[in-house]
């Protein structure tokens, strides 16, 4: 298990490079003036020469992408050109709100699609077959922009007056406190330091943040305010979880194991969950891990309906102001995101088929 581990994740390193090879290439053809982007079209040349060799753009490209490498390998990807903060700083102020969304988005996903999934199997060719999947299908087909904007405008406009208003933006309510849960433990952090860094991150997602806290007012507030950007966003995964715990099921359930284990008396709902579901879960941790890796890349539409400031949202305003530091930095970020879960996803085939342990 330790080779296959080590096998793995020495595999991850040149993907690793070619993602920061890739990423810095398309960053730089990207159409447009970064100068004239950021400072306005009306900017005189001597105002963009002065622009641009400030932030390092007139240098040839191999030196600007070795300062890139060694800036990367020191935990620095810079300041942003639009903004003129670091960058570091910025993606430890977006990163939780969209790891806290995919988070809940996925919990969404996967608390609706297994079960409907399992169920389509067990009920196969059946009434409730075939709703579940017409569902599973529009909701592949639905797109995010459009169901947000059918979330908000439905539960804070038509419903705002019952107990089911939800609110349209924002992570927490004006006036509420929401004080770091290490300032209400009363515990005295050094300013710099990995430790530090990671409590301030944990402190930064409203959920965990307010349980830690035992904030319930906050913590109440913040649940309503992630609902409906959390269902916006796990629609088309909570579909193909559906889809995949029922194509996956349909195929365990056909083996003869399963009709040795019901020819023996034992429980329907036993040999359906205990031996069927079991060793179904292959492909499902597949889609699992996959569908967390697309919507931590793909919440820019989400987070921009629902007024988020998370790293969806930040990429795209960099993107249309051509900050290369920021689009690299958080390119690079999702796309080590994909590596990890890929590399998670490839341990836990070794840890639910001990075949592939064999080796």
């Amino acid at each position: 298990m330790t080779q296959y581990f080590i096998r793995r994740a020495f595999f991850s390193i040149p993907v690793l490079f070619g993602i920061l090879l890739v990423t810095f290439a398309l960053a730089r053809v990207i159409p447009g003036d970064p100068c004239r982007a950021i400072l306005g079209e009306k900017a005189t040349d001597a105002v963009c020469d002065r622009f641009i060799h400030e932030n390092g753009l007139d240098k040839p490209i191999p030196e600007q992408f070795v300062i890139y490498l060694d800036e990367v390998f020191h935990g620095d990807f810079g300041q942003s050109i639009r903004l003129g903060l670091p960058i570091t700083r910025l993606l430890a102020e977006r990163l939780p709100t969209t790891v806290e969304l995919s988070l809940a988005a996925l919990l969404i996903s996967m608390v609706v699609g297994i079960p409907l999934g399992i169920i389509s199997a067990v009920k196969h060719n059946s009434w409730v077959d075939v709703v579940t999947m017409v569902w599973a299908n529009t909701g592949v087909s639905m797109p995010v922009f459009w169901l947000g904007l059918m979330l908000a405008y439905v539960f804070s406009l038509l419903l705002k007056d019952t107990p089911f208003w939800l609110p349209p933006s924002g992570r927490i309510s004006p006036g509420i406190p929401n004080d770091p849960f290490f300032q209400v433990w009363g515990l005295a952090l050094p300013e710099t330091g990995f430790f530090t860094s990671l409590l301030v991150f944990i402190s930064r997602m409203n959920i965990i943040n307010t349980l830690l806290s035992a904030n319930w007012e906050a913590l109440i507030d913040s649940i309503k305010h992630l609902i409906l950007p959390a269902v916006a966003l796990g629609t088309i995964p909570m579909a193909l979880i559906a889809r995949m715990t029922r194509s996956s099921m349909l195929d365990v359930l056909g083996q003869d194991y399963i009709r040795a284990a019901r020819a023996k008396g034992l429980a329907y709902r036993t040999v359906v969950l205990k031996h069927a579901f079991r060793n179904s879960l292959l492909p499902l941790v597949t889609i699992i891990g996959l569908s967390l890796g697309g919507l931590l890349g793909g919440a820019v539409l989400t987070e921009t309906i629902f007024g988020l400031s998370g790293v969806g949202r930040t990429l795209y305003e960099a993107i249309t102001a051509r900050d290369y530091g920021i689009v690299q930095a958080f390119t690079v970020v999702i796309a080590i995101f994909f590596v990890v879960l890929n590399l998670l996803v490839d341990i836990s085939y070794a840890y639910l088929d001990p075949r592939i342990r064999l080796n």
